[in-house]
């Protein structure tokens, strides 16, 4: 499944247009999110909305908003006129959520660290409504849980 979840900050203004055979709605924008790392650089990514969403991108959303986007991510080859190919990665949106101005882009340190510690692997246990199903219906064959198979 391709689902991506971006939090990123528009850095060119949507552009609405509408495709010449249907006449549906398209909006294009440029956001810019954070590297992993503080000394990454940041990166660009071209934002695609179609449909109704292209209306409300275009309407809701200007040059400076943080935003956070879901969609799908996906790959196009263009070939340049230097000669070569070049790929670029877009996103197609399929919702797109308003972030307050003093959101920050960026994963603080402390949270991160404090998510890495481990825990307990859940143990397995045996559910009474499962052995009450099984009791009240002895026409359904008893299936093997395969609990006592060393591994």
């Amino acid at each position: 499944m391709n689902q991506c979840i971006l939090m990123a900050e528009i850095i060119q203004a949507p552009e609405l247009r509408y495709t010449s055979d249907t006449q549906t709605p398209v909006t294009e924008m440029v956001v810019q999110f954070p590297g992993l790392r503080s000394e990454d650089p940041a990166s660009t990514l071209k934002v695609i909305g179609w449909g109704n969403l292209a209306q409300e991108i275009q309407e809701k959303y200007h040059l400076g908003d943080r935003i956070l986007i879901e969609g799908r991510l996906s790959l196009n080859v263009l070939d340049r006129p230097e000669g070569f190919k070049e790929t670029r990665a877009e996103l197609t949106a399929q919702r797109v959520h308003p972030l307050g101005a003093d959101t920050p882009l960026e994963v603080p340190a402390n949270t991160a660290a404090a998510s890495s510690v481990p825990t307990a692997p859940a143990t397995k246990k045996s559910s009474p409504r499962t052995a009450e199903a099984k009791a009240s219906h002895p026409s359904v064959p008893a299936q093997s849980t395969f609990d006592d198979i060393p591994f």
